[in-house]
């Protein structure tokens, strides 16, 4: 050996006696300490500042080996190792630089009970034999408890533990085997792609796929039957063959129901098995298994109960598909041809104007336009001074017999026929009904006894027809020429007030009547959005119907409109079909004034 002193002594002795001693003079190892960092999976090394050595990381297999791993590093006083696998059997090897120089080993974790399974699974090896695998990692196998059973992959992600089939394990030569390998005994198992081995340590698991090129001498099918699952088997080898329903979990196939057997002679014919199902809601597969001679692993066979669903997924799919593309063909057809094609509103209305201001008009006129022209409905509206001279059976206007008459004539008509009066409000609304409020509580008792008025609505038409005196020929001439407008022409807001604010007054003393008197149900208040807001209507009114236009426009359509063909016989007939198809509908004339009243007046 390199670098050892060995003394040699030669003596002579009587009788040709040669007596040899021999002394060896041996170099001592290097002593050193260690630190493990069990987190960063590392160890720090410490040796004499004075001396330079070798470290490395080992696995000792054996009790006098220790297989070193590539990591070996240069240490002169302290240096940091990496741990790539925290196995019991990790050890540190410290020697000097010389050739043949003694090694002092130190392991890690003898006094260390616990075990990382995970490192134990990346460091293990199977090895195929033809009757058998052989198993074993970097540390002793004999130290590990571990066992071997089968499973049958279903998909990718799951193996179904087979009932009654662990592996024996073989004795192994002890001298050269027993500390490193674990060997088990495959020549029974029925060897097919689908079956696996699934080794276990403490509960932790790892699957490893043997047979997969092996061709199985017999094949096995289920199909769907009446109340049944029927087993088709097929084989070259003369032998009998069970199957029996199982309940499919995550963990195992429960067994449940008889075991059916047939026996096949391997000709290679194909023979079936029908396994009755007594509750079709379990949803039961099926394992298949050689039972004479008898083969470990069972076959597990689950029908595609999902497919069946999926095909009727996709069925109502290609329904749902079709009644969407010819309703969207219907709307589409329905909408060229108009809404007054679909629905319509046969009652008059009477429609109210309660402000001059010309973002109001034109939202008024847009409304009337719209419930006129696309629901065919017959409004009455004062903003409209020459409709009787253009339109045949709408009587006298408002230029033939002056604002009040006209509202009072309008309100009484539309109120017989059952039609619907919609006041607009606004803001200048609030205001001219509660300057009409304080006129009438400013009314001494006097004067209530003197004119002989108990009701307080009649006073106020009164002062009301006194002070704005409208039926004389001067406003009849005004009104002549006064017509809808639907832009900011404000040269005519003054001529407009003269009808406006009248008609409006008239028509809330009309609708206070008809509350006092527990009528009312022909009105509704109308409001627009960003023009008006639900708490400018008076509390007095918070119980008449209100609609915020555009967006509760399809709600008051469906309140005034009906489907064309609906009033047969006097009976009223409305099918889910036609309340689809006037929802429908009344949504797309709500996205029409929508579009008008943006037109007029984006910015409000």
């Amino acid at each position: 050996m390199t670098n050892q002193h060995i003394l040699v002594a030669l003596q002579f002795k009587l009788f040709n006696q040669l007596s040899l001693h021999f002394v060896l003079n041996i170099d001592p190892k290097p002593d050193f300490s260690f630190s493990v960092n069990e987190s960063s999976k590392t160890v720090t090394i410490t040796v004499d500042p004075e001396t330079e050595v070798f470290a490395g990381i080992c696995y000792q297999k054996r009790a006098f080996s220790c297989s070193v791993s590539n990591q070996l590093t240069v240490v002169s006083m302290q240096t940091v190792l990496n741990i790539p696998h925290m196995l019991p059997c990790v050890c540190i090897e410290v020697y000097y630089k010389h050739v043949d120089a003694l090694r002092n080993k130190k392991c890690l974790f003898q006094n260390d009970s616990s075990i990382d399974v995970g490192a134990v699974w990346k460091t293990s090896e199977v090895v195929d034999g033809p009757s058998q695998i052989q198993w074993s990692y970097l540390c002793p196998a004999k130290d590990l408890n571990i066992s071997a059973s089968l499973c049958w992959k279903l998909h990718q992600h799951l193996c179904i533990p087979v009932l009654n089939s662990t592996l024996q394990k073989q004795q192994d030569n002890p001298i050269v085997k027993a500390e490193v390998l674990k060997t088990f005994d495959t020549s029974a198992v029925d060897k097919h792609p689908q079956m696996c081995v699934q080794f276990s340590i403490q509960g932790n698991h790892n699957i490893s796929c043997r047979f997969q090129d092996e061709k199985p001498p017999w094949e096995t099918s289920t199909e769907a039957g009446r109340r049944s699952i029927v087993v088709n088997l097929t084989s070259t080898i003369p032998a009998k063959f069970s199957a029996q329903l199982c309940v499919l979990t995550e963990r195992r196939c429960t067994p449940m129901g008889p075991i059916l057997s047939v026996t096949m002679v391997g000709t290679d014919m194909e023979t079936r098995i029908k396994l009755p199902i007594s509750n079709v809601a379990d949803k039961p597969c099926v394992q298949v298994w050689q039972s004479d001679p008898l083969k470990k692993g069972r076959r597990i066979l689950c029908m595609d109960y999902m497919h069946k669903r999926r095909v009727l997924y996709l069925a109502a799919l290609l329904i749902v598909a079709v009644l969407a593309a010819l309703l969207g063909f219907f709307i589409y057809r329905t909408t060229k041809i108009g809404a007054a094609g679909v629905l319509i509103i046969q009652k008059p209305l009477l429609l109210v104007c309660s402000s001059s201001q010309s973002t109001h008009i034109s939202a008024v006129c847009t409304l009337a336009s719209v419930l006129q022209g696309e629901l065919g409905a017959t409004v009455h509206t004062s903003l409209w001074a020459k409709t009787s001279q253009r339109q045949a059976g709408n009587g006298a206007g408002v230029a033939d017999l002056g604002p009040i008459p006209w509202l009072y004539g309008k309100w009484e008509a539309v109120r017989k026929t059952s039609g619907k009066i919609l006041i607009v409000w606004s803001p200048e609304a609030k205001k001219t009904y509660k300057k009409r409020k304080l006129e009438l509580a400013n009314m001494d008792k006097h004067d209530k006894k003197k004119v002989g008025l108990t009701n307080a609505n009649e006073r106020m038409r009164d002062v009301m027809l006194e002070d704005l005196n409208l039926i004389g020929k001067g406003y009849k001439e005004k009104l002549t020429n006064v017509e809808c407008f639907e832009d900011e022409d404000r040269s005519i807001e003054k001529e407009l007030s003269a009808v406006i604010e009248p008609v409006f007054v008239a028509a809330l003393a009309s609708l206070e009547g008809a509350l006092q008197d527990g009528k009312g149900k022909e009105v509704a208040l109308v409001y627009f959005q960003g023009l008006c807001h639900s708490r400018d209507i008076p509390k007095a009114f918070r119980g008449v119907p209100h609609y915020c236009l555009p967006q509760d426009f399809s709600d008051l359509i469906q309140e005034l409109a009906e489907m064309r063909g609906e009033m047969r016989g006097g009976e009223f007939r409305r099918s889910c079909w036609h309340r689809l198809l006037s929802k429908v509908m009344s949504m797309w004339l709500a996205h029409q004034l929508t579009q008008r009243l943006q037109t007029l007046f984006p910015h409000s």
